[in-house]
């Protein structure tokens, strides 16, 4: 497969609010393809398509305990707030302590097109929001407190 270039901030696309996938084409998968080895060659958690310049709502994400692809992915049900520091990979070399709810479930399809649905709590939970976010064309920095450059 191949990997891409993650866009930086100040991308337009990343301020996009991006598109429901309507069916699941064969360039649908070969995207969460791509997405998936882009994110490990990054050595990222989590990536949404915005970030390599694709306006889809399709997220990839793996924090450790496998891998979550969902397509028009989105969060029926939240608990609690958690803050905790994160980075992103549009915007290399920056952190910042960012509130999230506690745990979240997630809903959306998978690459057959089977309705998934994730309870997820801890950082899984704060990975999913992240790339949520990014389907809306908001980045962590929106959401930041004690932003500040990494190192």
């Amino acid at each position: 497969m191949a990997v891409y270039e993650i866009v930086k901030n100040g991308d337009p696309v990343l301020r996009q609010k991006a598109k429901p996938v309507p069916e699941i084409t064969p360039n649908i998968k070969k995207l969460l393809d791509n997405m998936r080895d882009t994110m490990y060659a990054s050595r990222g958690v989590g990536l949404a398509a915005p970030q390599i310049g694709v306006s889809k709502r399709v997220i990839v994400v793996d924090v450790g305990d496998g891998l979550y692809e969902i397509i028009n992915p989105e969060i029926i049900e939240s608990k609690g707030v958690e803050t905790d520091i994160e980075g992103c990979l549009s915007i290399p070399g920056v952190v910042g302590e960012v509130p999230r709810a506690a745990s979240v479930v997630v809903k959306g399809l998978n690459r057959d097109g089977k309705e998934v649905q994730i309870s997820a709590k801890g950082f899984l939970a704060r990975a999913f929001q992240h790339e949520i976010d990014h389907l809306e064309g908001i980045l962590f920095i929106d959401r930041a407190q004690n932003v500040r450059r990494e190192g």
